[in-house]
C-alpha cells in the first residue's frame, strides 16, 4: 500500500511559547505575526501598516524566513513593540508562524503577510468585538483585494514599492459557515483575530504544508468556537495582474501535491473534545478485503471533508491495521457474525461518533457523497435518517444519529439493519433540495448566471432572497444595485448604491454610484464620485467621506 501524508495529529507537539503578559490597567496584548521573505520593499509598508495602528498595546512579531536581508527595513521603525526573528534558513511560512507563536505573548493573535496591508483601525476593530462578544474566540473582518502591476524600473526606483493599484474591489463580504469551512476557505488569514489559547486546543501550523496553510489552521479554529464576522473593510490583500510570485500561488501549480495539501488538511483531526462539531463514524460493511473495497476507502478519503473516522469490521483485523496504511481507520475484530447486521454491531461497540453512516463495500462513492445527507441529519429534529448518494435497495446506505441506530438495534438485534429501524419507528429518507449544503452558492450562482443572461429580475429576486436568508447584506446589496443599474432602473439604482455607500462605501460602490449618475447625465456628482473613488485608490487607508458630501443631491 502506497504511504500518505503524515497528518498534524500525527506530528503534533506541544506549544512551548512565553507566559500570556497582562498588564495592570490596559488593554490585552495582541500579538501580530508577520513572516516575510525575499519582499524588503513590501515588507515595509505592510509594517509601517501594523506600527500605525490605532490600538497601541501590540508587540509585532516579524520573522525573516531566510532570503534577502530585511535588519535595515526593521530597524528603521525604532519601535519596542516590534521584534525581530533573524532566521537565515528558509524553512516555510508555517515554521516562521510557529516560531513566532513560541515567542507570543498576546491575548490575542492576528496576522499580517508581507505584501498586504492593515488599515489603522483594523486590530482595535477586532479587539473590541471579541472583548464584548465573549461566545466568540475568533472574528474576521473584511478586506479590499487590490488588484496591481509593477511600475517600470525608473519610476520604481524613486518609490518606496515598485506596485501601483490598478483596482481596490470587495469580492467577498460573507457570514462565517462552518460546513463551508469544513470544505473550503472563505476567511483570510489578513483579516482573522482569534484568542492565543485557543492553539492550545488545535495544535500549532502543520509544517509538512507548502500550501492552504491559512486554511488549516481556520478549518481547525472552527472546531472550538463560532467566528464573528465584522463587515467593516479593515485592510487590503494584494493580487498581481499577470505572473505571481506567492508561494501560496506556485504552489497551486503542481495538481498532485496541491491534492495531497487538501488530504492532509481535510483528514486532520484536532483532539477531542470538539465544543463545535459532533464526530462522524463511517462503518464499511465488506464480505472480503479486496482490491474494490480498498479503492472504496481510498476514494472515501479522497470525497469526504466533514471530519470522520473510518471502521472496518473484518475478522483479520490486526493483520489489516498494520498492512493499509489510510489516516484515521480502524480495523475491528468480529466473531461469530457473518452478517452485514452483526458486522455493524461490532463496528458500533468500537466507535465513538455522535454520527453514524453505514456503508456497503462497493457504493460509487464522489463528492458529497455523504455530506449532502449529513448536512440534512444536522438541521433535522426528527428521529430519523437519511439516504446516501448512490444507495438503493441492493445498495442499502444511510447515515443517522447514533443514539437512533443503537436504539434500533438493541431492539431488534435479530433484524436486518433497515428493519431493524423500520420495526424502531426511524425512517429512512432522501434529503429534500432545501436542506442540501451550500445553499447560499447555489443561488449565487444562479444569480450571476441570471446576470450574464441579462435576466435582471431574476438576478433581483435571487439576492433579495440571498439576503433574507442568508445575510451577506453588502454583497448582496451592491449586487441588486448593479442589476437595476443594466436593467435601466436608474432611480432604483441610485437609492441602493447611496445607501450602501452611506452605510459602508468601497471603490467599487464609489464607481458604481457614479456609473448610475453618469446613465442620468448628473455629470458633476458622477465627477465628484469618481474623484473620490480615485482618492481611495491611490492611498493606502481610504480617507473619510465629509458628511456634507455624502448627503443625495437633490
Amino acid at each position: 500500500m502506497p504511504d500518505f501524508p503524515m497528518t498534524l495529529s500525527d506530528s503534533r507537539r506541544p506549544l512551548r511559547r512565553a507566559p500570556v503578559r497582562h498588564v495592570s490597567g490596559r488593554r490585552p496584548l495582541v500579538s501580530v505575526l508577520l513572516p516575510t521573505y525575499n519582499r524588503p520593499r513590501y515588507l515595509a509598508e505592510a509594517l509601517a501598516s501594523a506600527v500605525r495602528q490605532t490600538y497601541r498595546n501590540l508587540e509585532i512579531l516579524v520573522i525573516r524566513d531566510g532570503g534577502e536581508e530585511v535588519a535595515d527595513v526593521v530597524g528603521s521603525f525604532h519601535d519596542a513593540r516590534v521584534v525581530f526573528i533573524d532566521r537565515k534558513e528558509n524553512r516555510g511560512k508555517p515554521a516562521s508562524l510557529n516560531e513566532a507563536l513560541s515567542r507570543a505573548q498576546g491575548k490575542y493573535v492576528a496576522y499580517l503577510d508581507d505584501d498586504d496591508l492593515y488599515y489603522p483601525h483594523h486590530v482595535e476593530t477586532l479587539v473590541n468585538v471579541l472583548e464584548r462578544q465573549t461566545d466568540f474566540h475568533v472574528a474576521y473582518s473584511d478586506l479590499y483585494k487590490t488588484y496591481w502591476t509593477a511600475l517600470p524600473g525608473l519610476v520604481a526606483a524613486e518609490r518606496a514599492s515598485d506596485r501601483i493599484a490598478l483596482s481596490k474591489r470587495v469580492e467577498i463580504s460573507r457570514d462565517f459557515d462552518r460546513f463551508l469551512m469544513l470544505y473550503f476557505n472563505h476567511v483570510l488569514h489578513v483579516s482573522l483575530m482569534h484568542r492565543r489559547d485557543l492553539l492550545d486546543r488545535t495544535g500549532l501550523y502543520n509544517e509538512s504544508l507548502n500550501v492552504l496553510i491559512d486554511w488549516d489552521m481556520t478549518r481547525r479554529l472552527a472546531f472550538f468556537s463560532d467566528f464573528l464576522h465584522v463587515p467593516a473593510i479593515t485592510g487590503e490583500f494584494y493580487s498581481p495582474i499577470g505572473a505571481c510570485d506567492r508561494l501560496s500561488f506556485q504552489g497551486r501549480q503542481d495538481p498532485q501535491e496541491y491534492l495531497k495539501n487538501v488530504l492532509t488538511i481535510r483528514t486532520t483531526r484536532p483532539p477531542k473534545p470538539w465544543t463545535k462539531i459532533k464526530d462522524l463514524s463511517i462503518i464499511l460493511l465488506v464480505d472480503r478485503l479486496d482490491g474494490d473495497a480498498v479503492d472504496t476507502m481510498r476514494r472515501i478519503r479522497r470525497h469526504t471533508f466533514y471530519p470522520y473516522r473510518l471502521y472496518v469490521p473484518h475478522p483479520q483485523a490486526d493483520r489489516l491495521q498494520s498492512r493499509i496504511r489510510i489516516p484515521h481507520i480502524t480495523f475491528v475484530p468480529v466473531e461469530n457474525a457473518d452478517t452485514p447486521a452483526g458486522w455493524l454491531d461490532a463496528a458500533m461497540r468500537a466507535c465513538d461518533g455522535d454520527y453514524i453512516a453505514v456503508v456497503p463495500g462497493t457504493l460509487p462513492v464522489a463528492e458529497m457523497w455523504l455530506e449532502n445527507a449529513l448536512h440534512a441529519l444536522l438541521k433535522s429534529t426528527e428521529p430519523e435518517g437519511f439516504f446516501l448518494e448512490g444507495a438503493t435497495p441492493q445498495l442499502w446506505s444511510a447515515v443517522l444519529r447514533r443514539t437512533d441506530l443503537e436504539s434500533a438495534r438493541r431492539a431488534y438485534p435479530h433484524l436486518a439493519i433497515e428493519a431493524s429501524l423500520a420495526a424502531a419507528g426511524v425512517p429512512i429518507r432522501p434529503p429534500r433540495e432545501e436542506e442540501l449544503p451550500f445553499q447560499f452558492d447555489e443561488l449565487l450562482r444562479q444569480a450571476k448566471q441570471a446576470e450574464a443572461n441579462g435576466d435582471w429580475t431574476t438576478t433581483v429576486r435571487l439576492c433579495e432572497h440571498m439576503t433574507r436568508h442568508f445575510q451577506n447584506d453588502l454583497w448582496m446589496k451592491t449586487m441588486i444595485a448593479q442589476a437595476y443599474l443594466a436593467a435601466g432602473d436608474y432611480a432604483r439604482a441610485e437609492l441602493l448604491s447611496h445607501q450602501i455607500n452611506e452605510e459602508q462605501p468601497t471603490v467599487d460602490t464609489l464607481l458604481l454610484e457614479a456609473r448610475v449618475h453618469r446613465r442620468k447625465k448628473d455629470y458633476p456628482r458622477a465627477i465628484h464620485l469618481l474623484r473620490q473613488a480615485g482618492e481611495w485608490l491611490k492611498s493606502p487607508v481610504p480617507p473619510p467621506i465629509p458628511a456634507e458630501e455624502n448627503s443625495c443631491p437633490a
